[in-house]
C-alpha cells in the first residue's frame, strides 16, 4: 500500500511539472535593486549593447519619474520576425520595464517566448526551434543580472497562439484597421509627421523600419492625462509596464494596430471583467489616438 501511495504521489509531481511546462506567463522579474532607475537603466543599457543588441528609444510611462521602459532589438530579431508576414515585425521590439518602490528599482522584461507564441503563434510552421533560440538569448542575457522569476497570469501555450480573452473579443488577427494610404512611403510621412509634432498628447519612443519589406513599426507613448497611459495603468496594473508602448505597424500601404481588448487582455490575463469595465473607454480611445497619428 505504501508503494502504491508513493507512486500515486511520483505521477501526480509529474503531471503537475507538466502541466506548468505547458503555462507562460508574459513578464519575468529580473531582480530588486538598489540602484535608482537611471543608474541601473545606463548598466541595462550597457549590457544590451556589449551582447550585440540595439537600444531603440526609452521613456517614462505617464510621464512619471518612477517608471521607464527600454526597448531594444537585434539583427536576429528583425530578421527572424519577417519570417511571418501577418505584422510580424510587432515582436522584433523586447522591452525592460524600470519601477521605483519603497526605495528598491524592480526590473522585469517581456517574455519572449510569450510574445512570440502570442503573435506568430498561427504562422509558426517550422520556425519553433528558432523561436525558443531567439528567447533564450535574451532571457539568459538578462538571466545574468539576476534570477527570472515569471509573473503577470499564466496562459496555457495552445491557448496562447490562438489567445483572446473571452467569447466575442478580438483576436491578433482582428486588428484596429486605422488607415490605407496611397504607398508606404506616404503612410510612413504622415505618421512620422503626427509623431514629431507629438499629437494627440502622443510621443515617439521607437521607429523601426525595414524599407525593402516596405514595413515600419512604431512605438507610441500615449501621454494624455485624461485619455493615456495614466488614466489606466494605475487601474490594470503598473508592475506591468514591460508591455508599453503601443505599437503602430505600417505595411504596404495599410496601417493597423492591435486592437485594445486583445492587446491589453494579453498582457494582463488575470484581470477580472469587473476590472475591465473600469477601463470600458480605453480600447476606444487608444484606437482613436492611433487613427488620430495616421491622418493628416
Amino acid at each position: 500500500m505504501k508503494n502504491k501511495i508513493i507512486i500515486l504521489f511520483s505521477v501526480l509531481m509529474l503531471a503537475g511539472i507538466s502541466s506548468s511546462a505547458q503555462e507562460l506567463q508574459p513578464f519575468f522579474e529580473v531582480g530588486r535593486f538598489d540602484k535608482a532607475i537611471p543608474e541601473l537603466s545606463r548598466q541595462v543599457e550597457s549590457t544590451l549593447v556589449n551582447a550585440g543588441y540595439e537600444i531603440l528609444g526609452s521613456y517614462h510611462p505617464e510621464n512619471k519619474d518612477t517608471l521607464f521602459v527600454v526597448c531594444f532589438t537585434s539583427n536576429s530579431l528583425k530578421q527572424f520576425s519577417l519570417q511571418f508576414p501577418d505584422r510580424g515585425p510587432l515582436a522584433a521590439v523586447m522591452k525592460v520595464g524600470f519601477i521605483r518602490t519603497q526605495g528598491k528599482t524592480i526590473l522585469s522584461i517581456v517574455n519572449p517566448e510569450y510574445m512570440f507564441l502570442a503573435y506568430y503563434g498561427q504562422q509558426m510552421g517550422g520556425h519553433g526551434d528558432a523561436m525558443k533560440a531567439q528567447s533564450q538569448e535574451v532571457t539568459s542575457l538578462f538571466g545574468k543580472m539576476g534570477k527570472l522569476t515569471p509573473f503577470g497570469g499564466a496562459v496555457e501555450q495552445k491557448r496562447l497562439m490562438h489567445y483572446h480573452y473571452k467569447i466575442m473579443m478580438p483576436y491578433f488577427d482582428d486588428p484596429d484597421d486605422l488607415a490605407t494610404f496611397d504607398s508606404f512611403e506616404e503612410g510612413l510621412r504622415v505618421i512620422q509627421k503626427n509623431l514629431n509634432e507629438e499629437k494627440g498628447n502622443t510621443r515617439k519612443v521607437y521607429q523601426l523600419i525595414f524599407p525593402k519589406q516596405k514595413i515600419a513599426v512604431f512605438g507610441v507613448a500615449l501621454l494624455d492625462p485624461e485619455t493615456g497611459e495614466a488614466d489606466f495603468l494605475p487601474t490594470i496594473g503598473e508592475s506591468h509596464i514591460a508591455a508599453m508602448p503601443y505599437e503602430i505597424i505600417l505595411q504596404g500601404e495599410k496601417a493597423t494596430s492591435l486592437a485594445g481588448k486583445y492587446r491589453i487582455a494579453l498582457y494582463w490575463p488575470e484581470l477580472g471583467m469587473g476590472t475591465f469595465m473600469k477601463i470600458i473607454k480605453t480600447p476606444g480611445r487608444i484606437e482613436d489616438a492611433m487613427k488620430a497619428l495616421t491622418t493628416e
